[in-house]
């Protein structure tokens, strides 16, 4: 009886051991088919646009000057590995990760392209080639998410359509121009992302005459704080970098009397906004900007 009770226990173990394998087998078939293989993202772009698909990377590399993940990225990342910068990946952590494909950057990777080949199969993107809808849903088809992706993008656009209605309540027809303060200079945004297509294109607002003359292959043009009035803008939108020198830099412009001339200085047109989510050209970080545009010209 003992040792028949031995051989039916050990019976039971070995089924149990075995369906445990199947399942194991199982899920990570499923995983695969699923859309969510480990992914080592090495831009921090392509990281968001995989975050506004509901995926979470296993690696990525963080802000170059941060040091970091994105703030507005940063809590949904918390169990992702930090793979250095973007214009440097940090190699040895990338090989210790063990990913099953990387993202890659195409204007950062390089021509070598075999350092990552190596590791494991590499996805290449070229972020300069059309907007981060076409980003979202190549990056879609890749993981089996292309009803998100189009979800995502029709609730985008639908949101666009709300904020561009409250915008217009607050400044009419006015022309607009967006501007960037850092510690040693001042920008002007032009057409081109980051921050062109959100304020052009997705919220319809129409662009001072100077900002259409730059170059439209440049994100932005440096100017000197005599030519604003040039630009003549009925609105302005302002970001201003988060270091000390450069929040200095413009409590000092707005004690200037060509700051406190400028047509939108005088109408209380003008409106700060974060460098982040703002110049996150990715899926997230557009969506995140429009929330902020949503909540400020809802006041």
């Amino acid at each position: 009886m003992k040792k028949l009770l031995v051989f039916g226990l050990t019976l039971c173990f070995l089924l149990l051991a075995a369906c445990g394998g199947q399942q194991e087998t199982k899920n990570t078939t499923n995983e695969k088919t699923n859309g969510t293989p480990k992914i080592a993202s090495l831009s921090i772009h392509l990281t968001n646009d995989l975050l506004a698909l509901g995926i979470k990377p296993a690696g990525s590399v963080v802000g170059g000057d941060l040091k970091d993940f994105l703030p507005h990225a940063k809590k949904q990342l918390s169990q992702t590995k930090k793979l250095g910068i973007a214009a440097d990946p940090d190699m040895e952590s990338l090989l210790a990760l063990q990913p099953d494909v990387i993202y890659v950057d195409e204007e950062l990777a390089g021509q070598d392209l075999s350092k990552y080949k190596k590791i494991a199969k590499t996805e290449v993107f070229n972020l300069n080639d059309g907007t981060w809808r076409d980003h979202l849903k190549k990056i879609a088809k890749h993981v089996n998410k292309e009803k998100e992706a189009d979800q995502y993008i029709k609730n985008y656009n639908q949101e666009a359509k709300e904020v561009k209605s409250l915008i217009k309540k607050k400044i009419g027809n006015g022309k607009v121009m967006a501007i960037r303060v850092t510690a040693k200079e001042l920008r002007v945004f032009s057409m081109k992302r980051p921050m062109g297509p959100i304020l052009y294109e997705d919220l319809g607002l129409t662009p001072v005459d100077g900002v259409k003359k730059l170059d439209s292959k440049r994100p932005f043009e440096v100017i000197s704080q005599e030519v604003l009035p040039d630009y003549d803008a009925d609105a302005i939108f302002v970001v201003v970098n988060r270091d000390d020198k450069a929040q200095q830099a413009f409590k000092q412009l707005e004690k200037t009397p060509i700051w406190k001339g400028l047509k939108a200085v005088k109408k209380n047109q003008v409106y700060p906004i974060a460098d982040q989510p703002w110049l996150d050209y990715s899926a997230l970080g557009n969506k995140m900007a429009l929330d902020e545009a949503k909540e400020m010209f809802s006041k």
